[in-house]
């Protein structure tokens, strides 16, 4: 169905231009949008008229129109004026509403197969003779990225988004949750992953600035037909999970550049506490003091360099060595050995992991 809104703003349009006022009505007889008051028509006249064979009728000075759709009324038209026109003015009306009825049902219709297709809720031949049906490209490069937004039901952040996209009449933009938005992005040739980055925080500073909504977005893998979409999408939740416990301080997160925590964050939890247990002897990394988990962390930042390491944390190269042989005594592991250095980085992530999985 139409809303109320849409259909109001259609009739006051025509009104402006053929000086004839309207009033659009449901198959119960209830008034729906009108450009004047009280039509002075009862329910049981407008009744009536649908139970009648006529497609149009005059009625108390006013005249009568159905609409349908697809041999289905769904509506009542009533127009009303001074000029002969009051015929012509009111078929047309009828037929807008009608076309308007056409567009909104195929809308419904793209964003529902969007959705069972995002879902993996449909068969192959059902993609093909479903998109087919509805005019969508079989063999398109597309992306889906995922917006999740603070608020449940983000009715701004949604109209936002659709709006940046108004236009790019191949894309689709969805919600199949109450936190998500879904866009479905059509990639033209040319464009590369750095395109895909920005577009993914051109979404988010818009959010920020017109909806005022803090967004995170995350965006899967380019797929080379319709029936990948739904790889791409899962691709993109599982990129906004993963932002969430190893990069949290980033706004957009890609799938092709989660390296490593994408493996750990398929790592079922009991073997993990079994490969802490076995690297720290039941002790855990996040037990170590500030400064030694910020020594740590720069360690890694800085390619296990140890001079550079020591100039920004601003101390002398002895004393970062003498923390660096004090973490060994205490775990056995030395970072100055790369063997080392990655078993430690991949339990610091492991705990991450954990904790997040613990608390959610």
């Amino acid at each position: 169905m139409i809303s109320n809104q849409i259909l109001q703003s259609t009739i006051e349009g025509l009104k402006n231009i053929a000086r004839i006022d309207l009033c659009v009505c449901d198959t119960d007889g209830n008034m729906l949008a009108s450009t004047f008051g009280d039509p002075e028509i009862t329910t049981e006249t407008i009744v009536n008229f649908t139970l009648s064979p006529a497609d149009s009728q005059v009625v108390a000075g006013f005249q009568f129109f159905k609409v349908f759709d697809e041999h289905q009324l769904e509506y009542v038209m009533l127009a009303k004026g001074g000029s002969d026109d009051v015929y012509m003015v009111g078929k047309i009306a009828a037929f807008q509403v009608q076309n308007l009825l056409v567009a909104y049902k195929e809308r419904f219709d793209k964003d529902n197969f969007v959705k069972n297709l995002l879902l993996d809720n449909l068969l192959l031949v059902d993609i093909y003779n479903r998109a087919k049906k509805l005019h969508i490209e079989i063999s398109a490069k597309r992306v889906v990225y995922v917006i999740e937004t603070k608020n449940e039901k983000d009715v701004n952040a949604l109209e936002t988004v659709r709006s940046l996209f108004t236009g790019r009449v191949k894309d689709f933009i969805t919600a199949v949750d109450e936190k998500n938005i879904i866009v479905v992005r059509e990639v033209k040739p040319g464009e590369t992953q750095d395109d895909l980055e920005k577009t993914a925080q051109v979404m988010v500073d818009m959010l920020n600035t017109e909806a005022m909504s803090q967004v995170h977005v995350a965006y899967g893998t380019v797929v080379n037909e319709l029936k990948e979409v739904s790889r791409s999408y899962k691709e993109a939740k599982m990129a906004l999970d993963v932002g969430k416990i190893f990069f949290s301080n980033k706004n957009v997160v890609a799938y092709a550049k989660l390296g490593i925590g994408r493996l750990i964050y398929q790592l079922p939890i009991p073997l993990c506490r079994m490969f802490i247990k076995e690297i720290f002897d039941g002790k855990s990394p996040d037990e170590f003091d500030d400064e030694t988990l910020t020594t740590i962390n720069k360690f890694f930042e800085n390619s296990l360099n140890v001079s550079e390491t020591s100039r920004q944390l601003y101390i002398h190269r002895n004393t970062l060595v003498y923390r660096l042989d004090k973490l060994q005594k205490s775990t056995g592991l030395d970072l100055r050995v790369f063997e080392d250095a990655i078993t430690f980085k991949i339990a610091l992530m492991v705990v991450k992991y954990m904790n997040y999985m613990e608390k959610n």
